[in-house]
Protein backbone atom coordinates (compact mmCIF):
# COMPACT_ATOMS: atom_id res chain seq x y z
CA UNK A 1 0.00 0.00 0.00
CA UNK A 2 1.35 3.41 -0.91
CA UNK A 3 2.13 6.12 1.59
CA UNK A 4 -0.44 8.86 2.03
CA UNK A 5 0.56 12.47 1.29
CA UNK A 6 1.34 14.96 4.04
CA UNK A 7 2.11 18.65 3.82
CA UNK A 8 4.51 20.74 5.85
CA UNK A 9 2.90 22.43 8.84
CA UNK A 10 1.91 25.80 7.42
CA UNK A 11 -0.91 26.43 9.88
CA UNK A 12 -0.91 28.54 13.01
CA UNK A 13 -0.12 26.54 16.16
CA UNK A 14 -3.57 27.25 17.56
CA UNK A 15 -5.27 25.39 14.66
CA UNK A 16 -6.39 22.13 16.22
CA UNK A 17 -5.02 19.10 14.42
CA UNK A 18 -5.66 15.49 15.39
CA UNK A 19 -3.62 12.32 14.83
CA UNK A 20 -5.03 9.96 12.23
CA UNK A 21 -6.39 7.43 14.76
CA UNK A 22 -8.44 10.22 16.37
CA UNK A 23 -9.78 11.28 12.96
CA UNK A 24 -10.70 7.66 12.24
CA UNK A 25 -12.56 7.49 15.53
CA UNK A 26 -14.46 10.71 14.77
CA UNK A 27 -15.42 9.36 11.36
CA UNK A 28 -16.23 5.90 12.69
CA UNK A 29 -13.91 4.20 10.20
CA UNK A 30 -10.65 2.24 10.39
CA UNK A 31 -7.46 4.30 10.19
CA UNK A 32 -6.71 2.64 6.83
CA UNK A 33 -9.83 4.36 5.47
CA UNK A 34 -8.41 7.71 6.61
CA UNK A 35 -5.21 6.84 4.71
CA UNK A 36 -7.35 6.22 1.61
CA UNK A 37 -9.21 9.52 2.06
CA UNK A 38 -5.82 11.25 2.15
CA UNK A 39 -4.57 9.43 -0.95
CA UNK A 40 -7.81 10.27 -2.78
CA UNK A 41 -7.52 13.97 -1.85
CA UNK A 42 -10.72 14.02 0.21
CA UNK A 43 -8.72 15.06 3.30
CA UNK A 44 -5.43 16.86 3.82
CA UNK A 45 -2.80 15.95 6.38
CA UNK A 46 0.25 17.75 7.63
CA UNK A 47 3.20 16.81 9.80
CA UNK A 48 3.34 18.39 13.24
CA UNK A 49 6.25 17.28 15.39
CA UNK A 50 6.85 14.45 12.87
CA UNK A 51 3.32 13.09 13.43
CA UNK A 52 0.75 12.99 10.64
CA UNK A 53 -2.29 14.99 11.70
CA UNK A 54 -5.46 16.31 10.07
CA UNK A 55 -6.87 19.72 10.96
CA UNK A 56 -9.94 18.98 13.09
CA UNK A 57 -12.00 21.53 11.14
CA UNK A 58 -11.86 19.32 8.03
CA UNK A 59 -14.27 16.81 9.61
CA UNK A 60 -17.63 17.24 11.30
CA UNK A 61 -20.40 15.05 12.70
CA UNK A 62 -21.33 13.90 9.20
CA UNK A 63 -17.78 13.00 8.08
CA UNK A 64 -15.49 14.97 5.79
CA UNK A 65 -16.83 18.54 5.58
CA UNK A 66 -19.23 18.82 2.67
CA UNK A 67 -17.61 20.51 -0.31
CA UNK A 68 -14.04 20.01 0.89
CA UNK A 69 -13.05 17.22 -1.56
CA UNK A 70 -14.35 19.19 -4.55
CA UNK A 71 -12.64 22.38 -3.42
CA UNK A 72 -9.33 20.55 -2.93
CA UNK A 73 -9.66 18.96 -6.39
CA UNK A 74 -10.32 22.33 -8.06
CA UNK A 75 -7.28 23.88 -6.40
CA UNK A 76 -5.03 20.88 -7.12
CA UNK A 77 -6.10 20.92 -10.77
CA UNK A 78 -5.16 24.61 -10.77
CA UNK A 79 -1.62 23.74 -9.67
CA UNK A 80 -1.85 24.49 -5.94
CA UNK A 81 0.19 22.40 -3.52
CA UNK A 82 -1.22 20.88 -0.35
CA UNK A 83 0.57 23.56 1.68
CA UNK A 84 -0.99 26.33 -0.40
CA UNK A 85 -4.44 24.74 -0.13
CA UNK A 86 -4.18 24.38 3.64
CA UNK A 87 -2.94 27.94 4.01
CA UNK A 88 -5.84 29.25 1.89
CA UNK A 89 -8.48 27.19 3.73
CA UNK A 90 -7.37 28.62 7.09
CA UNK A 91 -6.65 32.23 6.08
CA UNK A 92 -9.13 34.87 7.20
CA UNK A 93 -11.11 36.45 4.34
CA UNK A 94 -13.17 39.49 5.33
CA UNK A 95 -15.37 39.14 2.25
CA UNK A 96 -16.65 35.68 3.27
CA UNK A 97 -16.44 36.57 6.31
CA UNK A 98 -14.16 34.15 8.14
CA UNK A 99 -11.98 31.50 6.59
CA UNK A 100 -12.90 29.29 3.62
CA UNK A 101 -13.05 26.22 5.90
CA UNK A 102 -15.47 28.05 8.22
CA UNK A 103 -17.59 28.93 5.18
CA UNK A 104 -17.61 25.28 4.05
CA UNK A 105 -18.63 24.20 7.55
CA UNK A 106 -21.32 26.89 7.53
CA UNK A 107 -22.96 25.52 4.36
CA UNK A 108 -21.55 28.29 2.13
CA UNK A 109 -19.67 25.88 -0.09
CA UNK A 110 -20.89 27.34 -3.36
CA UNK A 111 -19.12 30.64 -2.66
CA UNK A 112 -15.94 28.87 -1.53
CA UNK A 113 -15.88 26.70 -4.64
CA UNK A 114 -16.49 29.74 -6.86
CA UNK A 115 -13.50 31.47 -5.29
CA UNK A 116 -11.36 28.35 -5.65
CA UNK A 117 -12.27 28.13 -9.33
CA UNK A 118 -11.38 31.79 -9.86
CA UNK A 119 -8.01 31.28 -8.15
CA UNK A 120 -7.21 28.11 -10.05
CA UNK A 121 -7.77 29.52 -13.53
Amino acid sequence: MSEFPTASDVLAPEVEALPLPDIAERLGVPVTRVHQLLRDGHLLALRRDRIAVVPAALVDDQGVVKGLPGTVTVLRDGGYSSEEILRWLFTEDDTLPGTPIEALRGNRGREVKRRAQAMAF
